[in-house]
């Protein structure tokens, strides 16, 4: 058997496995930590910092950081719930969110983080960027306005489907998500590479299945995000 470390996540006991990291060993306990740029088969790379938490005084990602024996981390308290919080209103501000029009609308997990947050509108002024919508691929579309730069599908085009459709080119303010051709569609994607899914927005959208489920039926619009995960616990 693998050895076991015990540390606490706000007061509660959590067993782990040598060489978790937080956000797993907080998922198997059935204790949900927010994250965005996380993906399940991909490495992590605490991009979105949505998942920050408090480790013995430290604010650090948990996706990242590896359990240590009698850690103390601080998930849900008032502090990294204004911090996570204030991360998402960036979020939404940097880019052009138009939920009620959104074919992700009810499937995304932004909206639906802000949903748990009790977002009803952010604090800080909108910038509304001018970008690009990329609708050259016959089954795929490509919306940079809804694109939150998490990195999804550059990682999971690369080590799940062996391709590399996916870049971040430019810094800062002037990042942006492009592909390794002159437009999406004359790159190698398929709309069933699993990148495509991978998309927590509306950005990597298939076509012509945007409504195939109602709106009011979908994932996140019974039940918020990260109950399925808090449903485990104690089982």
């Amino acid at each position: 058997m693998e050895p076991t470390i015990t540390f606490l996540i706000d007061g509660e006991d959590v067993a782990a496995v040598s060489g978790q990291t937080i956000l797993e060993a907080a998922d198997a306990a059935g204790i949900y930590i927010p994250r965005l740029c996380a993906f399940p088969g991909v490495p992590p790379q605490g991009g979105c910092r949505v998942c920050s938490v408090r480790v013995n005084g430290r604010i650090l990602a948990a996706c990242v950081q590896i359990v240590t024996e009698g850690a103390v981390v601080e998930n849900d308290t008032d502090e990294i719930r204004e911090l996570r919080r204030g991360i998402i209103d960036l979020l939404f501000v940097e880019g052009n969110h138009f939920c009620m029009f959104c074919e992700k609308s009810g499937n995304c997990e932004l909206q639906a983080l802000a949903y748990r947050f009790g977002i009803e509108a952010p604090r800080y002024p909108y910038l509304n960027p001018q970008r690009d919508i990329d609708l050259s691929h016959p089954d795929v579309y490509l919306d940079h306005n809804r694109c939150i730069l998490c990195g999804r599908c550059v990682r999971v085009s690369q080590d799940l489907d062996g391709k590399n459709v996916f870049q971040f080119v430019g810094r800062g303010i002037r990042k942006s998500l492009q592909v390794n051709g002159d437009c999406l569609g004359a790159t190698d994607l398929q709309v069933t590479d699993k990148a495509v899914s991978s998309c927590p927005v509306g950005a990597l959208m298939k076509k012509r299945v945007g409504y195939a489920v109602p709106v009011g039926r979908r994932t996140y619009d019974q039940q918020p995000i990260g109950s399925e995960i808090e449903q485990q616990k104690g089982k």
